[in-house]
């Protein structure tokens, strides 16, 4: 008998470990769970919205490169614009509303006929915006050479600002007065 009440002894013993959580655990738990949602939640949006703005810059730095790079091969100017319609060069609004690099091979800074669009971008999100300065703002002409420069023959040089409305982290895209681009991380408060 003394192995079966010690047999008994175990199972109880056991039973009470594997019963689970009180209720009284479950809900202290789950307030827990709570408080950290409710202040992880909005800091969650700004690091995919940041992620948003770091992936948009390094997109639109790769077509400056393409530029500059197609220039160098062809020996001619190529150029980069704002274009909504991804056929020809947009007069106004900002880069967001999406951008073309094309061959331009009667230096005007207009699409032709006959002249060939190497590259389409769509419009970007919404809540993103990219403004370039006054010597980058309609758009940035890359010579044979690799250089930027205007249509009239000037020297070109700028920065684009990449910003979120709903971020403050943003970057800018600097093209240097060799035509070389680069982008650094900055904050900006006000992206309107």
């Amino acid at each position: 008998m003394n192995a079966e009440n010690a047999a008994v002894g175990v199972r109880a013993r056991v039973s009470r470990r594997t019963r689970g959580f009180s209720l009284a655990e479950l809900l202290v738990t789950m307030a827990v769970a709570a408080v950290l949602l409710v202040v992880a939640v909005p800091h969650l949006g700004g690091i995919l919205e940041g992620g948003r703005v770091e992936f948009s810059g390094n997109s639109f730095l790769g077509p400056l490169y393409l530029a500059r790079s197609e220039a160098i091969k062809r020996n001619t100017r190529v150029v980069l614009c704002r274009s909504s319609t991804g056929n020809s060069c947009a007069a106004s609004g900002g880069w967001e509303q999406g951008y073309i690099v094309f061959i331009d091979s009667n230096n005007n800074v207009q699409v032709d006929a006959g002249e060939t669009i190497v590259l389409r971008r769509e419009a970007l999100p919404s809540s993103l915006r990219i403004k370039g300065n006054a010597g980058v703002a309609g758009y940035v002409s890359y010579v044979g050479t690799g250089a930027t420069q205007q249509a009239s023959g000037a020297f070109q040089a700028g920065t684009f600002t990449l910003c979120s409305l709903r971020a403050t982290t943003a970057r800018q895209i600097i093209i240097s007065s060799s035509g070389r681009p680069r982008i650094q991380k900055i904050i900006e408060k006000n992206c309107a």
